[in-house]
């Protein structure tokens, strides 16, 4: 018998200042499946974010998709909970475009600078990585801030 997967604890203590950087990644249900990177749902799910972004619930330096699952470097309103956020998105993306998600999201709090570069990096490289593309610039779903503005 498998153990019963825990809640993940996605609250914001109230020690850590406003507008702290979190590393979020969202997967899809169904692994090794292309279900975000195609130009329909992209076009969808960049609007989706873009929508919040610009009513002030999350603020997305970074956002790249990959064909099953997402990577945001991310801060959050303290109107609206990181949890509450992540999950009125997912509800509306997977009504809307048919994403199946996986239950929950995997979040760290960026502690520094050296933290931020790294991840960032990290992140741009996951298409390079996994054969997609050759350089992180020709990644076409992969959105900085500006695009959000």
């Amino acid at each position: 018998m498998l153990p019963e997967r825990k809640q993940l604890p996605h609250g914001v203590p109230s020690w850590v200042a406003e507008g702290a950087i979190y590393f979020v990644t969202v997967n899809c249900a169904k692994r090794e499946t292309n279900q975000l990177c195609r130009e329909d749902v992209a076009v969808e799910l960049k609007g989706s974010i873009q929508f919040r972004h610009q009513k002030r619930e999350w603020w997305v330096r970074l956002c790249v998709l990959m064909p099953d699952h997402l990577h945001l470097l991310i801060s959050f309103s303290r109107e609206v909970s990181m949890s509450a956020s992540m999950a009125n998105w997912k509800r509306f993306t997977a009504r809307k475009l048919g994403v199946g998600w996986q239950r929950d999201f995997f979040d760290h709090r960026i502690r520094d600078l050296h933290s931020l570069e790294e991840k960032e990096h990290y992140i741009r490289l996951n298409p390079v990585r996994k054969g997609l593309c050759k350089q992180p610039c020709d990644w076409p779903y992969c959105w900085d801030s500006d695009d959000f503005a």
